[in-house]
């Protein structure tokens, strides 16, 4: 009851000193999580994290990568799900896994890079096979991922092969994931031999720009998780029950998407159309709420 009015009378204080500042500057400087119950809060693009947990840095079947960056904390249920990842990848030949980036140690708006990974249940991994799981700090600063999607982005490389396609569908297997998001080519190519059996899982990838070199995962919001806003549209809404591999699909690869003709319609004054704010341009008071109590909490 006391955590309970300490809470209620945190979230109807003004806001602080700074509140105007920029959300990412703010969450950009907190180097630990709040001592708070776990809990994402808000949209996977606008929201913070309380209570995350650090992936440790080294495990029998993973490293986090870029450690400078200070980004390898997430919800209790994605540091499971990406252990539980690393050991289904030896089972497909890999000896584990590169972990990129999940979130900040409160979530939040980054400071460069990813618009998402704000609550805590995004993580990239990377394409890269690992050789070592002993990497020092610096190796993994200076080692890179490989790409599986051509320069033109039309099509996968060499390096796209039958095992990242199973680790793919371990991914995409696990009911916790919300979808994965892949280079549309990679999507294509997995589309060309894909079964009845494969409609599930592959309902769950999701072509996007960029993500040549890793693939985004993203999970469903925890069970009783009541500050957390689930992803609308479903991918069932967006595959219309199916698994995607359709007419729309191309579209990522078409000379529309990818070479667009200038446009010759007159823009709008910017009075009438009031650009809309990025997630680096995000002030405390455009987060929900309760992200001014993670970001205060000890």
């Amino acid at each position: 009851m006391i955590r309970r009015l300490v809470l209620l009378l945190a979230l109807a204080a003004p806001l602080p000193a700074g509140a105007d500042a920029l959300a990412n500057k703010l969450f950009g400087a907190k180097d630990a999580p709040s001592r708070q119950d776990a809990m994402p809060v808000g949209s996977y693009a606008r929201g913070c994290a309380a209570g995350l947990q650090q992936l440790p840095e080294t495990g029998p079947t993973w490293q986090a990568m870029r450690l400078s960056r200070n980004r390898n904390f997430g919800q209790p249920v994605m540091i499971g799900f990406l252990q539980d990842l690393s050991v289904a990848a030896t089972q497909v030949g890999w000896p584990g896994l590169y972990i990129g980036d999940i979130s900040q140690p409160r979530g939040g708006p980054m400071t460069s890079g990813h618009a998402s990974h704000q609550i805590g249940l995004d993580a990239d991994i990377w394409w890269l096979r690992p050789k070592s799981l002993s990497l020092s700090r610096d190796e993994r600063e200076n080692i890179s991922s490989i790409p599986v999607r051509s320069a033109d982005q039309k099509s996968v490389t060499d390096a796209w092969t039958p095992d990242r396609r199973a680790l793919l569908k371990a991914a995409a297997s696990d009911a916790r994931v919300d979808r994965i998001f892949v280079a549309a080519a990679v999507k294509i190519e997995i589309c060309k031999t894909a079964t009845a059996k494969d409609k599930k899982w592959l309902q769950k990838i999701r072509p996007v720009a960029g993500h040549d070199t890793h693939f985004h995962v993203r999970l469903k919001c925890p069970k009783g998780a009541r500050l957390c806003e689930t992803q609308k549209p479903t991918v069932s809404e967006l595959s219309k029950g199916g698994d995607g591999c359709d007419d729309t699909l191309m579209w990522w690869v078409s000379d529309e998407y990818l070479h667009p003709k200038p446009s010759k319609k007159k823009k709008p004054a910017e009075d009438d159309a009031p650009r809309k704010k990025g997630p680096r341009e995000f002030t405390l008071a455009d987060l929900p709420k309760q992200c001014k109590d993670v970001l205060s909490s000890p």
